[in-house]
C-alpha cells in the first residue's frame, strides 16, 4: 500500500475513551538522521511570555519536553545546545529520550535579564564545524525569540550555513515578541522553502500542532488524513454532530481523489482488553465507514481495519491516550 501525507487538517478520529489491544506502534518514515535543539540562552529569554505569564525560557524547556515526548521512536541522532552563551548540554549523539529529558531540565532559567548582549549570529557561526559532523539529513531546531543587538546579523549566518551544509533545514519555534523579533524569525524560516516556523505557545497548548510539528520534522510526507476530534461515548459507536461535521470534510477530500482506494484504519489506548479493543475500533472504523458512504463514497473503494492499541504516544498520559484514540485515512 502507497501511503499519503499526514494533512495537517488537525483533526483525528478518536477511536475510544479507554481501551486498547496489542497492535504494533503506528510507523513513522524517518525524514531525518539527526537533530539537535538549539536554545536562545540571552538575557531575553528570561522575561515573561506575555500569553503564558511565564519565563521564556520555562516555555521552551517546556515545549522541548514535549517535543521530545512525542518524536518516534526510532534510531536518531540527537543533541542539545545552547547559544549566546553558547554551550553544550547534551552533546550530538544517538538519542535517548531519558537522557535528552535530563538535559532539558539542565536548561538553567536564572540568567540575569541586563547587561547581557545578544549575539546570536555570532554564537551560530561558532556552531558551523559542529554542523558538518551532523549525520545526514539534519535538523536544527532553533528556539529564539530572535532579538540579535550585537555582532553578526543571524539571518545572514543562516544564510552561509545554507550554503555549506547541505541537507540540513532549521526550524524556527518563536518567542518572539518585539517586531524585530519577529521581523527575524519570519527571515529566518524564509531561507528555505522546508523550514516551519511555529510559535512556541502553540506548542505548548495544542496537541495536534504538537503532533504536525513533530511529524513535519521527524517523519517523511505521507497522505495520511488524521481525523482528530471525532469522539464517541463510552463503550459506543455513535457519531456525534461535531464527528459528522469532520467527517463531511473528510469526505471531500476524499471524492478528490475518485480514482483511489481508502483504507480506514482504527486505533484506541492502552486501556481494556485486547479483545475488547480489537471489537471496539473495528466497529468505529466500521461506523466511519457506514458514513462516509452516506455521503457518497462507495464503499466498495473503502476497507474498514481495526488495529487495536496504538503505542504512538504515551499511554501513561492523558493527552497521549487521546492521540492514541484516533482513525487514520489513507490510499492505495
Amino acid at each position: 500500500m502507497k501511503s499519503f501525507r499526514i494533512l495537517a487538517l488537525s483533526l483525528a478520529l478518536v477511536l475510544s475513551y479507554a481501551m486498547a489491544a496489542m497492535a504494533a506502534p503506528a510507523t513513522c518514515n524517518k525524514k531525518i538522521e539527526s537533530f539537535d535543539f538549539v536554545v536562545d540562552y540571552s538575557g531575553s529569554m528570561m522575561m515573561k511570555n506575555p500569553q503564558l505569564k511565564q519565563d521564556k525560557i520555562i516555555v521552551a524547556k517546556n515545549v522541548l519536553s514535549r517535543i521530545n515526548a512525542a518524536i518516534p521512536a526510532l534510531d536518531y541522532n540527537g543533541g542539545l545546545h545552547t547559544i549566546t552563551p553558547n554551550g553544550v548540554i547534551v552533546p550530538q549523539g544517538p538519542w535517548d529520550r531519558a537522557a535528552m529529558d535530563a538535559g532539558i531540565a539542565k536548561l538553567r532559567s536564572n540568567f540575569q535579564i541586563f547587561g547581557r548582549m545578544t549575539s546570536m549570529g555570532d554564537g551560530m557561526q561558532t556552531y558551523e564545524p559542529f554542523l558538518s559532523s551532523m549525520k545526514r539529513d539534519a535538523a536544527i531546531i532553533l528556539v529564539t525569540d530572535g532579538d540579535n543587538n550585537r555582532g553578526t546579523d543571524l539571518v545572514e549566518v543562516a544564510r552561509q550555513i545554507y550554503a555549506t551544509q547541505r541537507n540540513l533545514v532549521i526550524h524556527v519555534i518563536s518567542l518572539a515578541d518585539t517586531p524585530n523579533g519577529e521581523k527575524t524569525v519570519k527571515a529566518l524560516a524564509g531561507l528555505n522553502p522546508d523550514s516551519i516556523l511555529v510559535r512556541a505557545e502553540e506548542l505548548a497548548t495544542s496537541d495536534a500542532a504538537l503532533e504536525r510539528f513533530v511529524l513535519s520534522v521527524f517523519c517523511k510526507d505521507e497522505d495520511v488524513l488524521v481525523l482528530r476530534g471525532v469522539h464517541f461515548a463510552f463503550d459506543s459507536y455513535a457519531l456525534d454532530g461535531k464527528a459528522m461535521g469532520i467527517l463531511n470534510e473528510a469526505a471531500g477530500i476524499i471524492k478528490a481523489n475518485p480514482n483511489k482506494k481508502v483504507v480506514l484504519a482504527g486505533w484506541t489506548d492502552s486501556k481494556g482488553t485486547d479483545a475488547y479493543n480489537a471489537r471496539l475500533s473495528q466497529n468505529r472504523a466500521n461506523s466511519v465507514k457506514s458514513y462516509l458512504a452516506k455521503q457518497g463514497i462507495p464503499a466498495s473503494r473503502m476497507k474498514a481495519v481495526g488495529h487495536g492499541k496504538s503505542f504512538k504516544y504515551d499511554n501513561k498520559t492523558d493527552e497521549g491516550r487521546a492521540m492514541n484514540r484516533r482513525t487514520e485515512v489513507s490510499f492505495e
